[in-house]
């Protein structure tokens, strides 16, 4: 069995207000940097560490880096998912457009206008899961990457579904394991 931690990025300026996406310059705050080392310090055992190319991605994992003395390897499958024409809009607005509902109830069949659909995320990030598990068996693999990504790949390997997917809970810096 391979352990796999999902671990969400650590708090940004604009976690909750704004929907950033695969916006690049998007620094983790104050606040956030204090979340990474103490994920950092909770984790007792890593033998690899994997994180989404985004720079709050990558911060958030660089203590956790530097404590277990291991390279930062980056993955596009922990990416973020692409909600194209939706990115860097206010969270707020968006929750006043009809589609909204669709992404809250049936996320299963939403495609973000000009990006991916979350049926593609999640493909993307099983079959990216699956691989980093395959080249670690039998190890503790810490993998930081996005809220969406995080839920998709937790409704697929609990095989709670679709359904469950916006009651999944995916804090900054939350870590859920998986075994596979």
């Amino acid at each position: 069995m391979t352990a796999i931690y999902l671990i969400r990025h650590g708090e940004t300026p604009t976690t909750g207000k704004i929907l950033p996406g695969r916006a690049p310059g998007l620094h983790l705050s104050e606040r956030g940097r204090g979340q990474a080392e103490a994920v950092a310090r909770q984790l007792a055992h890593v033998d690899a560490v994997y994180a989404s190319p985004l720079e709050r991605a990558r911060e958030t994992a660089a203590p956790t880096c530097e404590r277990f003395e291991k390279e930062l390897l980056l993955d596009d499958a922990l990416l973020e998912a692409d909600f194209g024409e939706w990115t860097g809009k206010s969270l707020t607005k968006l929750a006043k457009l009809p589609e909204w509902q669709v992404v809250q109830k049936h996320p299963e069949q939403f495609r973000f206008p000009g990006g991916e659909s979350f049926v593609e995320m999640q493909e993307r990030v099983v079959e990216g899961v699956r691989a980093i598990a395959a080249r670690h068996p039998g190890e503790v693999v810490a993998c930081f990457t996005h809220a969406d990504p995080i839920k998709a790949a937790l409704a697929h390997f609990t095989a709670r579904g679709w359904g469950a997917f916006q009651t999944i809970p995916a804090e900054p810096c939350s870590i859920s394991e998986l075994e596979l």
